[in-house]
């Protein structure tokens, strides 16, 4: 019983040692400020206290070690300079307010590089604020645990120019925002669980190349932005939140080129300009397994489709009304339905491949239809309408040399 005793009473200092409160964190905007114009933070491992700004030009390096936490409110990490560059810190805990963009890291000055950083439970992830010049590259983010609405986005860009983006990593977040930000370059970045993948308003020029969206409500949303690059990017499972792939409004003289759109609702959909100019290039592209596979929503549009794949889409073509996308040029393109032979054996369909619109037309012309698509009643009417059609088809479009392969 002594012995027992004995025990408890050595225990007791390591349970008050236990209790203790813990100590503060180092504050990182003191070490920042002792910083010459020029040089460079090598953080020692550990964790530093935020919010800080960086307000000279100077390499901050965590060297993969280093944590930086915010209090909860606030942006934590803001660079308010030119030629700074931020690698290798491990930021969280920002505040929750959109009115603020309450981020990880805000960018507003020129040249700076952030580079290869860990940034989770932030509301928004970077901001980019009016800067030009800037590289952001190999950062992963991940936002807040928070329904879609609420999240902020992983990046937003804001009228700044000749930026790259490039390789990094976005997970649970709202959007990949663009607005008034001309000639920039986003390639080679993931996006997974948000709502549009990117949403790219007033900006035009932008490169958005090799990147892969998935899970997200809607995939890439061009709007008002003439002259986009849209190359090798792979978009899946875009079926909520307007849901499609790739979406252009009032966007003319765009290339759309070797994108892979799998699984979504709509493959591409274009809202075509009133007349047959500033028109659209979609060539090399896959478009399988979606709801449509592209669709034309306003006047006749003017578009070139060239060598691209429609393969098993429930309805390959789509129009908001007859005449709609009327003006489209369409050459080499591979449709999974054709019907045709290739009897020379030279890879090209003996006869013109074309789409009608039959009981289709009723959901496309009647919104509202929509819910009865596919459905055993109107898959009835639509073969009774091919086999002895009651009402005049509409051809959608003629494809003069398809593609048996």
């Amino acid at each position: 019983m002594k012995f027992s005793w004995l025990l408890f009473l050595c225990a007791l200092p390591l349970c008050r040692a236990a209790a203790a409160p813990p100590q503060p964190l180092q504050p990182l905007q003191p070490l920042l400020d002792a910083v010459p114009v020029g040089g460079t933070l090598r953080l020692a491992p550990g964790v530093y206290a935020g919010p800080a700004t960086i307000v000279r030009p100077l390499v901050l390096d965590g060297a993969g070690q280093a944590n930086v936490i915010g209090k909860g409110r606030g942006t934590v990490l803001s660079i308010a300079t030119s030629g700074a560059t931020v690698r290798g810190l491990a930021i969280a805990g920002s505040g929750t307010t959109h009115d603020g963009v309450d981020a990880g890291i805000l960018v507003a000055g020129d040249d700076n590089r952030v580079e290869d950083n860990v940034l989770t439970d932030v509301l928004f992830g970077i901001h980019l604020k009016g800067g030009n010049r800037n590289r952001i590259a190999g950062n992963r983010i991940t936002g807040k645990d928070l329904p879609k609405p609420e999240r902020g986005d992983a990046l937003r860009m804001w009228n700044g120019r000749h930026n790259v983006i490039e390789n990094n990593r976005f997970v649970r977040a709202r959007d990949l925002t663009f607005m008034n930000s001309p000639d920039n370059r986003i390639v080679g970045n993931s996006f997974a669980d948000g709502r549009y993948g990117m949403h790219i308003v007033f900006s035009p020029r932008l490169v958005v190349e090799g990147n892969h969206l998935e899970h997200t409500g809607t995939g890439i949303v061009v709007l008002y932005s003439p002259e986009l690059t849209v190359r090798g990017n792979y978009v899946a499972h875009a079926l909520t939140d307007g849901g499609g792939g790739l979406l252009f409004k009032e966007s003319d003289d765009a290339l759309v080129e070797n994108n892979e759109v799998i699984h979504c609702s709509v493959g591409l959909q274009i809202d075509a300009p009133p007349e047959p100019v500033g028109v659209l290039t979609a060539r090399g592209n896959r478009f399988a397994h979606n709801v449509i596979g592209a669709f034309f929503y306003g006047e006749s549009g003017g578009h070139r489709f060239e060598n691209n794949r429609f393969e098993n889409n429930l309805t390959q073509i789509g129009i908001s009304a007859p005449g709609a996308g009327s003006a489209n040029v369409w050459e080499g393109n591979y449709w999974s339905h054709y019907q045709g032979f290739d009897r020379n054996g030279d890879g090209v369909g003996d006869t013109p491949h074309e789409e009608w619109l039959f009981a289709d037309r009723i959901w496309m012309e009647t919104p509202r239809a929509a819910w009865f698509r596919e459905s055993p009643v109107l898959e009835l009417l639509d073969f009774l309408e091919r086999l002895a059609p009651f009402s005049t088809p509409h051809l959608i479009l003629r494809d003069l040399h398809p593609r048996m392969r």
